[in-house]
């Protein structure tokens, strides 16, 4: 009997892990021919997550729970429990309940045609407005950025994901991955799902600006060196700028030798402009090497506190 992965990573989320867990449960049902586990992975939660969990795995031994000694954030700690799963498939499910458990045997009836990834596409959600607006310009940005990978609009990680490339993934030896972007890179033929995101109906979400910010960031510099291009075209399209004015203005004092005068206003707008440029690119440069720095450290995805139903 095919065994599938249920993952749930949480952190501060007593008010969801048991709606989830009973939704994915009732899910699982309909699926006779198989059996499961519900993972849950804890990043440190300071409410009652755990004990909640402890409960739903003392009663079940379908789920298996590994709570982290801290926070690792949102990126490390559901890719160590990805790696974790045992699974013939593995399969996404935040404990938000905004990727909907009940389309868990959609996911599992295209794996059975022979999908290796089937993934969920947003076609809409009830996020506000603005949200929406800035995601697409994000998707747009980061498609016109990567022109080696072509990364899937609205596509947040939920899906289903077969054993060979869960063992991909683990074989890149990725400390901080940009995730989406390495489903999109490994290049499989994919099942594309398209779903309605519903609203968070309990507690507050944890994508706060930094962790957005994180992400978008994670997708350029994993995925593209064309801002590092930029920055090489940009610094010698404004030498000859410069270069330019220099000559006019040297030029003009030469025939107005009287008349013409500099002034300071020019080259205070000059330097603040050169100087914020160069302040832009400069942090360019420090994701792309904050990048590599994470990368070479080699520290656990994670450290685990405890692990319960693994026997």
């Amino acid at each position: 009997m095919p065994l599938l992965t249920i993952l749930t990573p949480c952190f501060n989320e007593e008010g969801n892990v048991r709606e989830v867990y009973q939704q994915v449960k009732a899910a699982m049902q309909t699926l006779p021919g198989y059996d499961y586990e519900h993972l849950f992975i804890d990043n440190a939660s300071k409410d009652g997550t755990v004990g909640i969990l402890r409960q739903l795995a003392a009663a079940d031994r379908r789920v298996k729970v590994i709570v982290n000694t801290r926070n690792f954030g949102h990126v490390r700690s559901p890719y160590h429990a990805f790696l974790q799963a045992r699974g013939d498939a593995v399969m996404s499910c935040v404990a938000d309940l905004q990727d909907p458990p009940e389309l868990i045997p959609q996911f599992v009836a295209k794996w059975q045609e022979g999908y290796k990834v089937v993934i969920g596409v947003k076609a809409g959600s009830r996020e506000c407005w603005l949200m929406r607006r800035a995601r697409k310009s994000y998707y747009w940005l980061v498609a016109k950025l990567s022109s080696d990978v072509e990364l899937v609009h609205n596509f947040t990680g939920f899906g289903l994901y077969d054993r060979e490339v869960v063992e991909q993934f683990r074989s890149t030896d990725e400390q901080y991955p940009y995730f989406r972007g390495l489903v999109s890179d490994f290049g499989y033929e994919r099942a594309e799902i398209p779903y309605m995101q519903p609203a968070r109906t309990r507690g507050k979400t944890k994508n706060d600006f930094f962790s957005l910010y994180d992400i978008a960031m994670l997708g350029v510099t994993n995925h593209s060196k064309v801002p590092l291009r930029l920055a090489a075209m940009a610094g010698f399209a404004l030498s000859l700028l410069a270069l330019v004015v220099a000559l006019a203005y040297l030029v003009m004092k030469l025939t107005m030798w009287q008349t013409f005068d500099l002034g300071l206003a020019p080259l205070v707008i000059g330097v603040y402009f050169l100087g914020s440029v160069q302040l832009f690119f400069i942090g360019i440069l420090g994701e792309y090497i904050g990048s590599i720095n994470t990368q070479v450290h080699k520290r656990p995805l994670v450290v685990e506190k405890e692990r319960i139903n693994f026997d």
